[in-house]
């Protein structure tokens, strides 16, 4: 990779793991975000899975989206998330049967998710298929360190605090971790217009 390539994928990844992450700013795929995220495992199952998922939809998305009427793109693009979180609920289901368990209908509930639909809508039908994998793959790993983060914050803050496992917690780990971003944010700008 040469030196803009480098610069256009650190942007990329900063884009997604920060300024676009579809969780934390876009406030998409809430649902589970809120419900599965009570352990660790959880929140790590659900984000690889939802990350491998947008993926794969990106770079479908993307190699059809010259192929594809307007009228019938968004159903296209439903059908594409649902072969693919069908793939991936039966690999779920073959190779790692306690954390599907455990994840329960959250898994095919991906196909609903408002981050992968909105991706494929918004950057995959409009872009090449490598800048539509870089998308997926940056979106999906700001989604899944989220996922991640919150389940750690919740398993830890349990073990004193009961509360932090139940739905509730679920809407308070969301909630710091805003107020976290929009802090740091605010720092960072606040610098910027002292320079």
């Amino acid at each position: 990779m040469n030196a803009p390539n480098n610069t256009r994928f650190m942007d990329r990844l900063k884009t997604g793991l920060w300024y676009e992450n579809p969780g934390l700013v876009q406030l998409l795929g809430l649902c589970p975000l809120l419900a599965v995220t009570s352990t660790f495992i959880n929140g790590l199952g659900l984000g690889i899975a939802t990350l491998c998922v947008l993926i794969a939809s990106n770079a479908l998305v993307s190699a059809t989206r010259r192929w594809l009427r307007r009228e019938i793109r968004i159903p296209v693009y439903v059908l594409i998330i649902a072969s693919l979180v069908t793939c991936t609920e039966l690999i779920f289901k073959a190779w790692f049967p306690a954390l599907d368990r455990s994840l329960g209908i959250f898994i095919p509930l991906i196909v609903t998710n408002c981050a992968i639909v909105a991706r494929a809508e918004i950057f995959a039908s409009r872009n090449p298929v490598g800048t539509s994998i870089v998308d997926g793959l940056v979106m999906g790993i700001g989604f899944a360190l989220l996922l991640i983060a919150i389940g750690i914050f919740r398993e830890l803050v349990a073990m004193g605090w009961l509360l932090a496992l139940l739905p509730p917690g679920a809407f308070f780990s969301l909630a710091l971790a805003i107020a976290a971003k929009n802090a740091i944010d605010g720092k960072q700008k606040s610098r910027k217009l002292n320079r």
